[in-house]
């Protein structure tokens, strides 16, 4: 960052997972001039912040020798299970991968920027990014802003009472009384059983019971990884489940907290309720640079562009395509040759590298397959 302005090929916005991924992606395809710019302080700033206790719900295993790559890798030929010795990884054993990658791979990581704005004259004008750092210029962005940082806290009155899953830091922190968990996702459940192993009683409210639904996609259901420990959670009396129950207040009153629900069911509650409501995509801060799909998932085309601005791409968990959700890491790798096809084809850059990627199962342009079915 110079007060001299240069125009660089690609910009790409975040250091975690995606923007990682898709950086060593331009380095195979030969593309150097590029920057990675980060808010935080380091890579992987946002599994930094995971709470102590949590875990990655894919397995991480040494498969690369044969042909297999680990579920949680962000490029060919690494491995988190090597790389930090767990299959489960915690999000600083994720982070520690990320800085790795970013370290071997040479990546040009700019840290402790914050983008500001991203804006484009006209079609043929490159991309301003305004930063607290000063300006950049651009020919293609890439948005891998995640969702971590963004954590999703409204929905009913009083919300504001409530401490979100993203906020805590230890669950041994909290465990001093029962605790009330609104969300019964995979955030939900992780809170639960966390709660359960540190000796302490967990409800949880959900009006689906997504710990009853069954399916093949795990984005939209619970894990094995999850009901794994939920089961024995249960069991043991200190994790108790409420479906069709749905909470529309949350109050003080002089013992505590009070929560409402819809059928008008009062319980009290000691300490402060606990939002497991998920989180918002980072992409909604672009809101003009994107068409939006029923005001929550950016419109994209088959190449994860921007249907409204030529040049602005999307990866990373926020990804979707007609109905098929790329929001596990395993999943939206498969898309970063995509993209980079795009972008190296306009730059008038070889594609030949890109064959690797198919040969390994990470350049994913025929969404044919994706079928919701499973035999078993």
């Amino acid at each position: 960052m110079t007060k001299e302005t240069r125009t660089l090929d690609v910009v790409i916005v975040g250091a975690g997972a995606a923007g990682l991924g898709f950086g060593v992606t331009l380095r195979h395809l030969g593309i150097d001039n590029f920057a990675i710019l980060e808010r935080g302080d380091t890579v992987g700033a946002s599994f930094l912040r995971w709470p102590r206790q949590t875990r990655f719900i894919t397995p991480s295993f040494t498969s690369n020798q044969f042909g297999l790559l680990d579920l949680n890798a962000i490029c060919l030929e690494t491995s988190p299970a090597f790389s930090v010795g767990a299959e489960h990884p915690s999000g600083v054993e994720y982070a520690a991968y990320l800085d790795g990658v970013a370290d071997h791979f040479e990546l040009p990581v700019v840290t402790e920027t914050d983008v500001l704005s991203i804006t484009k004259k006209a079609q043929r004008k490159p991309f301003r990014l305004e930063t607290n750092r000063g300006e950049v210029h651009a020919r293609f962005v890439v948005w891998a802003g995640g969702e971590m940082q963004y954590p999703r806290t409204g929905g009913f009155e009083g919300s504001e009472l409530c401490v979100h899953y993203s906020d805590v830091a230890s669950w041994d922190d909290l465990a001093n009384a029962e605790r009330h968990i609104i969300g019964g996702a995979e955030s939900g459940i992780d809170a639960a059983v966390a709660l359960a192993a540190a000796g302490q009683r967990a409800v949880v409210f959900d009006r689906e019971e997504p710990w009853n639904q069954r399916g093949s996609d795990p984005s939209q259901l619970l894990s094995p990884f999850t009901h794994a420990r939920l089961n024995p959670a249960v069991d043991s009396g200190r994790v108790t489940l409420r479906g069709g129950c749905v909470v529309t207040g949350v109050r003080r009153n002089h013992s505590g907290y009070r929560l409402a629900l819809e059928d008008g069911d009062v319980i009290d509650c000691a300490e402060q309720p606990i939002l497991a409501t998920g989180f918002v995509g980072s992409a909604t801060h672009l809101r003009p640079l994107f068409d939006w799909r029923d005001e929550v998932y950016p419109l994209l085309t088959e190449n994860d562009e921007s249907t409204v601005t030529k040049g602005l791409f999307l990866v990373g968990p926020q990804v979707r395509q007609d109905d098929l959700i790329f929001c596990f890491i395993y999943k939206f790798r498969q898309r970063f040759a995509v993209v980079a096809n795009q972008i190296a084809r306009r730059l008038q850059v070889s594609t030949k590298p890109l064959k690797w990627y198919r040969q390994h199962g990470m350049y994913l342009d025929d969404l044919s397959c994706c079928e919701d079915a499973c035999a078993c």
